[in-house]
């Protein structure tokens, strides 16, 4: 997206160095990661970041409204709500296809937005491995907000841990070394000093919540949650007995889970923004539009892209039984705008903010990438393919 950059990288990039990088990455996890990580970073100049930042902050002005928890409620299904909800989210992650305008200049459109943790610990181990084995420009950082890997690491630090020690605080997880992102997980733990726990392994007394350290039971005072609720039904039935989160338990939750449906793919038909595409709630739509084809349908409570119709026919709207629960929005298009050996590569760039007690705003600390060649950015669309998978932008200082 930086041309001249994109040019020297793509002249320097040999499969020798690709190799040697992949081998720097497993070698401080080995086989800790299942997905492809890509040949190169993204460059995004101070215009392109500026562009979605804007986005990001027009999305939080309306977080900030005093009545968005009451327009929100619904989005929380009723059997997922959990009590002690805090008042602001700790993390939030924005997505952004990297689209052309009319005039052929890079435009960043919203593909997502979750209030739910990313990976905040892996996207710091693998710039650093992009900066040791090949050449990154000087005035371009993975980092946002002006902060070094030493500040970064720091705020994460305040956000998930706070004043607490460490042992008390766990990132939660359905089997976490059984995640493909387990690799987040074991990088979190080195920088913050906490656990990965399996659901399956939190003891109950009461209203607290204890887990194993060391051949020691240890209190758990706070929880990074990582556990997808959707996720966690599908394997409700394998995973045996353990304890119901939505209860009302003497815990702290880093980002509380309510706050994952609160802002999501329910919150965008109510943002206006040139960068965020148009959205309806199904139910409220008054005709089908004419131009059906410019459009997908999203089920509001799935994720990882789970029952998204991208070729949306009338039929489709008519065998939605419960409408309420899905969106119609305008279509993103992809620009084929990473040049690569071959065919060009698509771009989907996640800003991920944190946002501190006692702050009045989060503000934007780190960022991921997904290049992609297929009809969507996920793997099963990219299977054989180079120069896709995950990886991370370097920002223009």
């Amino acid at each position: 997206m930086v041309p001249g950059l994109r040019e020297l990288y793509n002249q320097q990039f040999t499969p020798a160095l690709y190799q040697q990088f992949l081998k720097d990455l497993d070698n401080g996890y080995p086989g800790a990661i299942e997905f492809r990580v890509a040949e190169t970073p993204v460059f995004v100049d101070k215009t392109f970041a500026a562009k979605m930042i804007d986005a990001c902050e027009s999305i939080i002005d309306v977080v900030l409204e005093p009545g968005f928890t009451e327009l929100t409620e619904r989005a929380i299904p009723d059997a997922e709500r959990v009590p002690r909800e805090t008042n602001h989210p700790h993390m939030i992650a924005f997505d952004f296809g990297v689209c052309l305008n009319d005039q052929g200049e890079a435009e960043p459109q919203l593909i997502e937005m979750q209030g739910f943790p990313s990976l905040y610990g892996f996207q710091v181990y693998m710039a650093d491995s992009f900066k040791k084995n090949f050449v990154m420009p000087e005035n371009y950082s993975p980092f946002l907000n002006g902060h070094t890997k030493e500040s970064y690491i720091q705020v994460l630090k305040e956000v998930i841990v706070g004043d607490l020690n460490p042992e008390n605080v766990i990132l939660l997880e359905i089997k976490p070394d059984e995640q493909k992102t387990r690799i987040d997980f074991y990088c979190t733990r080195d920088y913050l000093g906490i656990q990965p726990v399996c659901i399956t392994d939190l003891i109950q007394e009461g209203r607290e919540l204890y887990y194993i350290l060391n051949g020691q039971k240890t209190r758990i005072l706070r929880i990074y949650n990582r556990v997808i609720f959707d996720d966690l039904q599908a394997q409700r039935a394998a995973l045996g007995q353990f304890p119901d989160i939505t209860q009302d338990l003497d815990v702290e939750w880093i980002t509380h889970p309510n706050w994952f449906y609160r802002i999501s793919k329910f919150t965008m038909p109510f943002i206006q923004h040139p960068y965020v595409p148009e959205s309806y709630f199904l139910n409220e739509l008054k005709q089908i539009p004419g131009n059906l084809g410019d459009f997908v349908l999203k089920p509001l409570f799935s994720f990882a892209g789970q029952g998204v119709v991208i070729d949306v026919t009338p039929e489709d709207i008519d065998a939605v039984k419960d409408p309420e629960n899905w969106i119609l929005q305008k279509k993103v298009k992809y620009a084929d705008i990473i040049p690569t050996p071959d065919i060009p590569a698509k771009v989907e760039i996640r800003i991920m903010y944190l946002w501190e007690d006692g702050e009045s705003r989060p503000q934007p600390a780190i960022n991921l990438a997904r290049l992609s060649k297929g009809k969507m950015i996920g793997v099963r669309y990219n299977k054989d393919k180079e120069w896709v998978g995950g990886t991370v932008s370097f920002f223009e200082r």
